[in-house]
Formats: C-alpha cells, structure tokens, sequence
C-alpha cells in the first residue's frame, strides 16, 4: 500500500489505492488540516445551536423573521457580480461522482452541472476520493471509460461544473485530526479547491461549489470565512470563490436574505432544494400533535408553504442580483413503458414551465434524457437572455403564516405508507451497498426524498391526525406488519442483496422508536 506523507497530527484509516496519492496530497492534506484547525471549534457550536433550536421548536416555539437583522433585511445591497461562467443557469444536472455519470453529465446540454459528495452519493470512502479523480480529470479533459464495449469521453462543449459538498452534520471519519474526525464538508471542498481552482480559472471558469442543509446566517458565514481564508491560502483574489446555497431547511427559508448578505462577495445565490425542505419540516415539527401532511406525492411545489416558500427565495434573490434556481422534479424517464413515460415528462414540463413562468432563471434535472425538455420550457420564458433578474415580483408578500401554512393534510392513504415503507428499505439498501441515487417506482430517489419517507412514517404515528383514509390510526405495529410485505417486494425488483434485511431493520428502527434520528445518514455511515 501507498505510504502518505501527512501532516501533523492527521491519520487517515481509508484504504491508499492505486491513484489516491494524487489527491491526498501533503500540500493539500495541509489546507484540510489548516482549514480544520481553524473552524472545527466554529462548526460544533452551529450544530449544538441546532440542537438547542431543535429543543425550543419541540416546545412549541415557531420560526420568525430575525429582529436582530431587519436592517440587513431593510438595506440597499446586492451580491458581488456573477462571473461569465454561472451567468446562464438555465438547466442544471446533478447526480454523484462515479466517473460514467460524470462524463455523461458534462455531455449533456444541461449549462451546468452539480457533482455530488453529498445527498446522490453515499459517502463510502472509495466514493469521496475516486469522485475527486474523477473531477481531476474531467476538468483537465483527460477523463474516459471503457465499459460493457462502449467509449465515453467528453464533448467539445460541456456543462460548467458546480461541487457539492457535504453538509456540516456530517464527519469524514476515515480522517482524523488531533485525535478527532474531520468535517466530511471542509474535507471534500479543500481537496477540489487545492486540486482544481487554478486550472478552472485558466479555463474559463472557476472553482464554484452549491452549499447544502445549512440552517442558519451563521452557518453561511462559516462557510464564508472558509472561503477567505482558503482563497489566501492558495493565492487566489478575494471572491473567486463562487457559492449557490441551498434553502432546504424551513428555519433557513427565514433567514434566506441574511444567508446572501453573509456570502455577498462569494454568493452565486440560492436554489428551492425541495425535498430536504419538505423533510425539515416534518423534522422540525415532528412532536406537534397537530402537524401532519398528507401522503408523500400529495405534497407538491402547488402546496401553500411550498408555493410561499419558493415564491419568498425567487423575489429574494433578485432583489439582491443573484440568481434564484429552482429544485428537482423526482421524475426520471421510463424507457419502457410510453404511456408512463408521456405522463412524467408532461410532470417535468409542467415544473419546469412553473419555475419559468414564476421568473426563476434555472432550475434542476436528475437525467441527462430530461435536460432537452426542460431547457425549452426556458427559453421559452427568458429567449436568449440569460437570466430573469428584472422580475423583481414586487406582487409576493410571504409572512411567516405563509411558511407555516403546512397544507395538505389529507389524504393518507394505505398504498402511501406502504409506499415510503419501500421506498425507505430500498433506498437504505442501496446506500449500504454503496450506491447514494437509486431509481424506484420511476422516481429518482436520493438522501432527501428517502428522509421524507422515513420521516413522514415516524410522524404519522405520532400525529394525532395521523390517520389513513379509511378512519384507522397508523400505528407502530401497523408499520412493524407491513415491514416484511415490502421487504419481500423490494427483493422481486432489487434483488436478494444482503443489505436489505438490514435495511429493513434500521427503517423499522427509524421509523417506530421513541427518538427521532436527526438524519438517516448519521447511523448509516457507521455501518459502511
């Protein structure tokens, strides 16, 4: 096995294979060590201030607009100019950073592309450092694959490239530091930003990254010191650094103007990150007796505080000149059937002319077979320019009863809860055994939409209108019984994989104990 050189005090418990000493670098390990030195202290505090928070929302306290900031609320400002590269935005594709789906990302027509270290791609180790090779590669166009007798390689014209990294709940914990795990977060952006940023600018872009599951200003700041103090580090100007957050949380959605201010000079602006916001807020409210939504499919970007919040992130965004993105429709192509698959393309369609029509600039696809599709949808709205920013939509008034208006509440049905039942064995499976973006019942599944099944599961039992359609209370044992039915049909179709049953028991787990796991990933990421 390769010998690393490593700076002091850092340990690394990951298999070095072949290649692995490209990326883990002692220069780069020393800006992962440097960067963590600095901010780990900062990053425990925000998440025992979401700890805290979680606290007072179990209580019965409700998500407001800050006081203390109404005079950035009120201000005349705006972002620092978005650089050529992430002008147009009109279509983005995502997916993780296995090196097919890179390849094929790139090639796609989509104008950018979010590479995923976090929600499509579950974090084993050989995950996180074969997707920063991967990402090496691409950018210097040296990336190909030979597979099943076919050649993929990069097109002369490719999406601009976008990182994710992981959030700050999560650690990397194949690498230790003074005796402790790393932030997985820090961890995967030093290493592209080492590896990468100075190429990307010789090329006409830059390093620009989509900054996922903050809560919080403060946890935008965080994020903001980093960049300054990594940008110095390896002697880039102040505000190379491009960042697009994410709003998928329903206490950020309250500060998303706040979030912008505290990256002004870094922002790239915000996107409407649909399905962990819809998981946050089952989370946040998890314990109201009162708070239910209805089945899963029944709650659309149409739902009031859906439609509030996205209307509250676009008219935000473009008071401050930055660019408002709209999420992910779940709905991938199905080759096989036409009937079906007419019907999710008008649903992708739909979205998309949605987002368009409201003044997005942007929005998100999970499949390269959708970017044709959705990129007419905004042309059609924008023609050749760019972006919307002149849509100020001074007609949106979103309070915070509009954020908080969780309709609808109804219906819950049998077939619903057997769905997320299945849909969260299948998923759990998939992601022990490596794979994070899983295509079931022609949906494309990941991290977030898996959260909203466990989730919704956990909270119908305890939500006093918790009850299926046909008058019976969903119950701890109801969902014990149907367990090993879904289980059993989960294998028809995925096959007899020994992850499933295990599967199977961390959902009944999850789903039925007393405590309620902050994210499904935290317990996951042990077992792999």
């Amino acid at each position: 096995m390769t010998q690393l050189k490593l700076p002091t005090g850092m340990e690394i418990s990951g298999d070095i294979k072949p290649g692995y000493e490209n990326i883990l670098t002692f220069e780069a390990l020393s800006l992962v060590a440097k960067l963590s030195r600095a901010f780990e202290g900062r990053r425990q505090e925000l998440l025992a201030a979401r700890a805290e928070r979680v606290k007072r929302l179990d209580a019965g306290e409700r998500p407001d607009f800050l006081k203390e900031t109404e005079s950035i609320r009120t201000g005349d400002w705006k972002i620092a100019p978005i650089p050529e590269a992430l002008k147009c935005r009109r279509v983005e594709i995502t997916g993780p950073v296995e090196r097919k789906m890179v390849i094929n990302a790139f090639n796609s027509g989509a104008d950018s592309y979010m590479t995923d270290f976090e929600d499509s791609n579950s974090p084993v180790w050989d995950n996180q450092i074969s997707g920063q090779i991967n990402l090496y590669d691409a950018i210097r166009r040296t990336i190909s694959l030979e597979s099943n007798g076919k050649s993929y390689k990069l097109n002369d014209k490719i999406a601009t490239l976008v990182v994710r990294p992981r959030g700050w709940h999560l650690d990397e914990k194949h690498v230790t530091l003074d005796g402790k795990r790393i932030s997985g977060g820090i961890f995967d952006f030093a290493l592209f930003l080492f590896h990468n940023a100075k190429e990307q600018l010789a090329r006409g872009a830059g390093p620009y990254f989509y900054l996922p599951k903050m809560e919080s200003h403060l946890e935008a700041r965080l994020w903001n010191d980093i960049f300054v103090m990594a940008q110095n580090e390896i002697g880039l100007p102040q505000g190379t650094i491009k960042a697009t957050v994410l709003i998928e949380t329903i206490t950020a959605a309250f500060e998303m103007e706040e979030i912008l201010y505290e990256l002004r000079e870094h922002s790239a602006g915000l996107n409407a990150g649909r399905w962990d916001y819809i998981f946050s807020c089952i989370k946040k409210f998890k314990n109201d007796k009162d708070f239910c939504l209805a089945d899963r499919a029944k709650v659309t970007m149409t739902s009031p505080f859906m439609r509030a919040y996205a209307l509250l992130l676009l008219k935000t965004c473009h008071k401050r000149g930055a660019p408002a993105i709209g999420g992910m429709s779940a709905l991938i192509p199905i080759k096989n059937d036409p009937e079906k698959n007419a019907i999710a393309m008008q649903g992708i369609i739909n979205d998309k002319r949605r987002d368009a029509t409201d003044g997005y600039d942007g929005g998100w696809v999970a499949h390269p077979g959708l970017v044709e599709a959705s990129m007419k949808e905004f042309v059609a709205v924008l023609g050749d320019k760019p972006n919307q920013f002149e849509k100020q939509r001074p007609d949106v008034d979103v309070k915070a009863a509009d954020l908080l208006n969780f309709q609808p509440e109804t219906p819950i049905t049998e077939a619903g809860l057997r769905y997320n039942i299945n849909v969260g064995i299948h998923y759990l499976g998939a992601w022990l055994a490596g794979n994070g973006c899983v295509p079931i019942h022609n949906l494309m599944e990941d991290a977030a939409t898996a959260e909203i099944s466990r989730a919704q599961v956990w909270q119908w039992i305890r939500s006093a209108k918790g009850n299926l359609e046909d008058g019976r209370k969903v119950t701890a044992d109801m969902v014990r019984a149907m367990i090993p039915e879904e289980l059993a049909k989960v294998k028809q179709v995925a096959g007899d994989g020994p992850t499933y049953d295990r599967a199977a028991k961390i959902f009944e787990e999850m789903s039925t104990s007393e405590t309620f796991a902050e994210f499904l990933t935290l317990p996951l990421y042990e077992e792999i």
